[in-house]
């Protein structure tokens, strides 16, 4: 595994958290926002108010029925801006309530300046990868731990706008890269396809057209599926790189050893399911 996905994948809890935060949960209902609503309002308020089909396009793998359920509703409920503020208020809120006396320790402060060196050393690189254009022009917090947060969004959407371009390259659709990622073993297909909304039947769709196409044999990936799938992690990989090499292999080191204890806090904390999946905590 290449520094660059075990840098990311130490702190991806840091930044991930606010998907499972009960606070968030609470902020989002209290503008109106129920259920999926939320997730899909909070992530793609950066975008300000975009129609479903953006969203679609930028979250990739989700049902696009379930997308719409969502957008454009949310943003007559609440403006992407309150949205964003919600957001990062309950960011602010699960950190201090999880991490307690950390988030004002001296190593926070040194993990947000690496984290946000990192972040910013790409920020002009913005053609194809638009999660990551639209959170730069977010104001950057003042605390420390928000700072680490904030960089970490950029971080993992900077990954993620790759992520999306090697997949298409590879001629993988949502829903085909979701039966791939579950065929690894990683995760099973019923939680993969229940949280991303697609129904069993075009499931079982995407299944045979990957067994058609030699990438999978009786739902198990085949040695050549095996191949294009590690192909696209090391695609993603080459184009998720630049942050962290500007940052240096020690300083890409010194910022997973502070970060490391605080992911490890939040997933026992608010991801228990994901412990035994992260082992560049251990």
């Amino acid at each position: 595994m290449t520094l660059e996905r075990r840098t990311w994948r130490t702190l991806e809890p840091l930044h991930g958290m606010i998907y499972f935060s009960p606070e968030a949960s609470a902020a989002y209902e209290s503008l109106g926002l129920s259920g999926r609503m939320g997730y899909f309002a909070s992530r793609a308020a950066a975008l300000g108010p975009v129609p479903a089909e953006t969203v679609i396009a930028t979250f990739y793998n989700f049902n696009p029925d379930l997308v719409r359920q969502a957008i454009p509703a949310a943003w007559q409920i609440a403006s992407p801006s309150d949205i964003l503020a919600a957001r990062l208020e309950s960011a602010d809120a699960t950190l201090r309530r999880v991490l307690g006396d950390a988030v004002d320790s001296p190593e926070m402060s040194r993990a947000a300046a690496l984290a946000r060196r990192a972040a910013e050393a790409v920020a002009d690189e913005l053609s194809g990868r638009p999660l990551y254009a639209a959170h730069t022009a977010l104001p950057w917090p003042e605390a420390p731990h928000l700072v680490l947060w904030h960089a970490q969004s950029l971080l993992r959407e900077y990954r993620g706008d790759g992520h999306l371009a090697a997949l298409l390259t590879a001629g993988l659709s949502g829903i085909e890269a979701l039966v791939t990622h579950a065929a690894t073993g990683a995760v099973t297909s019923e939680v993969l396809r229940s949280t991303r909304g697609w129904p069993e039947a075009d499931w079982t769709a995407a299944v045979q057209r990957l067994e058609e196409r030699g990438w999978l044999f009786e739902g198990a990936l085949t040695e050549q599926g095996r191949k294009w799938r590690e192909e696209i992690e090391e695609a993603t990989d080459r184009m998720g790189m630049a942050p962290y090499t500007a940052l240096g292999a020690a300083g890409c080191e010194e910022l997973r050893s502070l970060a490391r204890p605080w992911s490890k806090i939040v997933v026992a904390e608010l991801m228990p399911w994901a412990a035994g999946r992260q082992p560049e905590l251990t």
